[in-house]
């Protein structure tokens, strides 16, 4: 650790405690906000795998129907039935500040673009499987944009934490110590020269009574 290299006087020594202050108190702020991030990303992971694991299930059912559907159905009749969208989405992106960290707000909207009850093709010539796995996918995109959201969200905490935790290490280990060491070196440089100003003037001081006596004396002998 380098060593702070200041004058030993006492406005330097000033100055350098009202920076130590400044930065004890950073580094208490800092580390609240840490820990705070720290709270709101561990809510948003667990969040996000429980949504995860949800919809792993979901689209495995997704998948399955879809597999049926293709069985059942003639590949260019299921093609054609899936080439117009019965419901168009529509994304909207928002911001919420977190600890200082803006992290985006995803709110999905659908609107129906057909009369064939959501879907795009009509049930003449269609299976039930088609008509579950379409449903199913549908329910499902709102909790996909959801995990989205989540998982951009835990991202740009986790990238906060990283930034927040190195400001902490640095005010804690770096420059805390340095100013404290400053502190106390000018401290002690100061001290030691209060003790020689002391005993320069304790000299002085005996030199004086040492010329006062000895003209005392001097003017006694003369009076003899």
């Amino acid at each position: 650790m380098a060593e702070i290299k200041v004058n030993p006087t006492r406005m330097e020594l000033k100055k350098l405690k009202a920076r130590l202050v400044t930065a004890r108190r950073g580094h208490k702020l800092l580390k609240d906000k840490r820990d705070e991030l720290m709270r709101q990303f561990l809510d948003v992971v667990r969040e996000a795998k429980t949504l995860r694991e949800e919809l792993c299930q979901q689209l495995g059912s997704v998948y399955s129907s879809f597999a049926s559907a293709a069985a059942l159905m003639d590949p260019r009749m299921m093609t054609e039935a899936l080439m117009l969208p019965g419901i168009q989405g529509e994304l909207l992106i928002k911001q919420k500040n977190i600890m200082s960290v803006y992290v985006p707000i995803f709110q999905y909207e659908t609107a129906r673009a057909s009369d064939t009850g959501g879907a795009g093709y009509g049930y003449a010539f269609t299976s039930g499987a088609l008509d579950e796995a379409v449903e199913q996918i549908c329910a499902a995109c709102a909790q996909l944009v959801r995990l989205a959201q989540l998982e951009k969200t835990a991202t740009l905490l986790c990238d906060e934490i990283e930034k927040t935790r190195r400001r902490v290490n640095a005010l804690e280990y770096i420059m805390i110590p340095q100013y404290e060491a400053g502190v106390k070196t000018i401290s002690m440089k100061l001290d030691e020269n209060e003790r020689s100003a002391q005993i320069r003037l304790m000299k002085v001081k005996d030199m004086m009574i040492r010329t006062q006596i000895e003209e005392r004396r001097t003017a006694k002998d003369a009076e003899d």
